[in-house]
């Protein structure tokens, strides 16, 4: 069956744009790390640290609506999306450079106050950027089969990335400078910097043919409110459950992938603290090839909602099986090729497996998310005639911040819980039942709360592959009865 009103993009122009979200993704791992800069340099508390982290996150989420309606407004002879892109990542590179290299230097009493201040603003440039990642899909393409593909190639480029940032971090950086000082995150600010600067510029323009007015909604250009904001949120119930299923993902993974965590995990549970780094690297490309499958060929054929299921109920079964090999076997033995590498044994061969499914079918069902969003974009047009792409975005972001940022507080208040109240837990600490309790719980068990919240948000999630093949149709429809009477 011919559709009416589908407008495709080229393939690398998929691919091109995909890397906006990558660049923004470098310095969101880049600051993973803060709390450690928080604690060795602005001299504050664990509990503190992470609620200030927290904090900045919710702020982070408050700017959200505010900057999706100034981009909802916008229309500019640069595009609608484009000058966010260039402008959001020009303050994330000042802003991050002036946390890491002068906060530490102003006077004792007021580090924490000209920290907050300063992160206040990056945050502002992280939103300018992250915003368009979801608000341009609708321009990019409208084609239920080929707007999944932003998410294959997001995925393969977030494995790399959070395959290679590991290794550099875990093996690079941390050996080279033996702790958390000054060099280590000037190092890690330059790296994260120009890689990120590079990738804007090549996602700027693989979107410049298509940010332009024809491609944005009905066509035409549509008035925004600011109560706007309160009917879709009210009343559609796409984004509702969307909210729900990926916010509660988002709280878990920002928690798993926590320095603090990783080390817990690897450093101390295992013993290893090379593999914070390795086993990421090892399950790269066989997580890249369940990707491709679950995206390439369940999204694309059978819908993008199918494609969140088949990655939930794979992440349930991996996350459990993960805790209970944790436990029945012995996870000081996790060794891997490399440097001190002692053969392979039952525990290394068991969690690698269940890592790299474990990884595989989270990619599939949180990287999916992204052209989900531009779906509920496209039945807001459908429903009530309003094309708010930028809305729709930050109103997802918005809440779905509002909640993960509780995952740095949860790490530093498990971390409390247990005695760890002014200093973080590190690769020097010892093992004990509590700490790997803790360890097993911001690793797999959030995780696996919000993949049930999963299974009940998509069971009300309305939009299937059929669905959004009959909004475009009406979406033509609408195009066209519009076009006649201007004429």
């Amino acid at each position: 069956m011919n559709h009416q009103g589908i407008h495709r993009a080229k393939l690398w122009q998929i691919g091109g744009f995909a890397l906006n979200n990558t660049a923004t993704n470098l310095y969101l791992f880049f600051m993973n790390f803060i709390s450690y800069y928080l604690v060795g340099f602005v001299g504050v508390g664990v509990v503190a640290a992470s609620t200030i982290v927290m904090n900045m996150r919710i702020w982070d989420g408050v700017t959200d609506p505010f900057i999706g309606y100034v981009v909802d407004k916008t229309d500019s002879k640069f595009g609608k999306n484009r000058p966010f892109m260039l402008i959001g990542n020009i303050i994330l590179a000042i802003f991050s450079f002036l946390i890491v290299h002068m906060t530490h230097k102003a006077p004792e009493r007021s580090r924490l106050t000209v920290f907050i201040l300063l992160y206040m603003i990056y945050i502002i440039g992280y939103t300018f950027q992250c915003v368009v990642t979801k608000s341009a899909q609708t321009c990019l393409t409208n084609d239920p089969k080929q707007r999944p593909m932003f998410t294959i190639f997001d995925g393969i480029y977030n494995t790399i990335l959070f395959a290679a940032v590991p290794v550099l971090v875990f093996q690079k950086l941390i050996p080279k400078y033996g702790e958390f000082n000054t060099d280590f995150f000037h190092e890690f600010w330059m790296i994260t910097a120009s890689i990120s600067a590079v990738f804007t510029i090549i996602a700027i323009f693989a979107i410049s043919s298509k940010d332009r007015t024809e491609f944005f909604g009905l066509g035409t250009p549509t008035k925004i409110r600011l109560r706007d904001y309160w009917e879709v949120l009210s009343k559609n119930r796409a984004i509702q459950m969307l909210v729900v299923s990926a916010s509660t993902d988002k709280l878990a993974l920002t928690t798993q992938s926590n320095a603090v965590v990783v080390i817990m995990v690897y450093a101390i549970v295992c013993g290893n603290t090379a593999a914070g780094g390795q086993v990421a690297a090892y399950t790269a490309i066989p997580t890249a090839l369940m990707l491709f499958f679950g995206v390439g060929y369940i999204a694309r054929y059978l819908g993008q909602r199918k494609a969140m299921l088949f990655g939930t109920i794979g992440g349930l079964v991996t996350c459990v099986l993960s805790i209970i090999a944790f436990y029945v076997l012995d996870p000081t033995t996790l060794s891997l090729p490399g440097e001190g590498f002692k053969g392979w044994n039952v525990f290394t061969i068991v969690f690698l497996v269940l890592f790299l499914l474990m990884k595989g079918f989270t990619g599939v069902s949180g990287n999916i998310v992204i052209p989900m969003t531009a779906d509920c974009a496209d039945y807001e047009v459908y429903r009530s005639g309003k094309y708010v792409p930028g809305l729709m975005g930050t109103l997802f972001s918005f809440v779905d911040k509002l909640i993960s940022s509780l995952g740095a507080t949860i790490v530093g208040l498990s971390c409390a819980a247990i005695g760890f109240k002014e200093v973080l837990p590190t690769v020097d600490t010892p093992s004990s039942g509590a700490l790997k309790a803790v360890a097993m719980f911001c690793m797999y068990g959030l995780l696996i709360i919000g993949l049930v919240c999963n299974l009940i948000a998509m069971k009300f999630y309305p939009l299937t592959k059929e669905k959004m093949e009959s909004i475009q149709d009406e979406i033509a429809e609408i195009k066209k009865r519009t076009e006649a009477e201007q004429a």
